[in-house]
């Protein structure tokens, strides 16, 4: 069985060396504790979200607290295949399991979009909390699928300022790919062959709401830039489309080789 994962400060890893020790403390210092009752010998490693993992020995617990000699520390480098997706707000829990979901398949950034067909609205105190809700199930997904780097919510975009930035992205050479059922072009026939091993790919999905992206939008972030594409010739949900968009771009480009 794997040894558990938990999430400390950049801060608590940086400026330790193999055979010094951290304090696993706070809520993830609980669960360790308190919820999953680890015990001294067991092994467990720590992560930072910053591509830092430190393989541990926990050599003391106390009530909310693990003391863990680390024995091995590893900078893992950034995923090659860098994918954000701007994901709409969509009603229940559909736009939590797209993030989610992206999370465990590789996303490196996650922007929530006010669309225009959007029925959920973030507005005043609710943006706060649905914005915290949404990097907190980032970091589950992300202990979930044990990794090192993990993703960051951006704030809240409008079409107006979403547009703005698909100017900018395409101009850093990015691409950038629009889900839309009424695209003519294939996602595989759009972005261009793998390359060489670990090339680094920056791509941005765009996924809308349950109505669909409009006329008016879909108009904006093509003129801006943006490639209107397909993933086949079934419509997914609002929560489905961009997990199955990353799962494919990373088998196209190599990233689960």
């Amino acid at each position: 069985m794997s040894a558990p994962v938990f999430v400390v400060d950049h801060d608590q890893v940086s400026a330790v060396a193999a055979g010094g020790t951290v304090r696993l403390a706070g809520d993830e210092g609980r669960h360790a504790s308190v919820v999953q009752r680890l015990t001294v010998g067991e092994e467990v490693e720590l992560v930072d979200g910053q591509g830092t993992r430190a393989r541990c020995v926990i050599m003391a617990v106390g009530k909310g607290w693990l003391d863990c000699r680390v024995d091995e520390l590893v900078q893992e480098p950034p995923e090659p295949i860098r994918v954000t997706l701007v994901q709409a707000l969509a009603k229940s829990d559909r736009s939590e399991f797209a993030i989610q979901a992206a999370t465990e398949l590789g996303v490196m950034a996650v922007v929530p979009w006010q669309a225009q067909r959007s029925i959920v609205q973030w507005r005043g105190d609710r943006a706060a909390k649905s914005h915290e809700k949404w990097q907190q199930a980032v970091l589950a997904a992300s202990k979930q699928a044990r990794r090192a780097w993990h993703p960051q919510v951006q704030p809240l975009v409008t079409t107006t300022s979403l547009t703005e930035s698909i100017v900018q992205a395409c101009q850093a050479q990015d691409t950038v790919l629009v889900l839309h059922e009424s695209a003519t072009t294939g996602l595989s026939e759009t972005v261009a062959p793998a390359g060489d091993p670990g090339e680094e790919r920056r791509v941005w999905l765009v996924v809308g709401p349950e109505g669909g992206i409009s006329d008016d939008e879909l108009h904006r972030f093509t003129q801006a830039g943006a490639k209107a594409v397909r993933l086949g010739p079934h419509v997914l949900r609002t929560s489905t489309a961009g997990p199955a968009a990353i799962a494919a771009l990373q088998m196209l480009w190599g990233g689960w080789k």
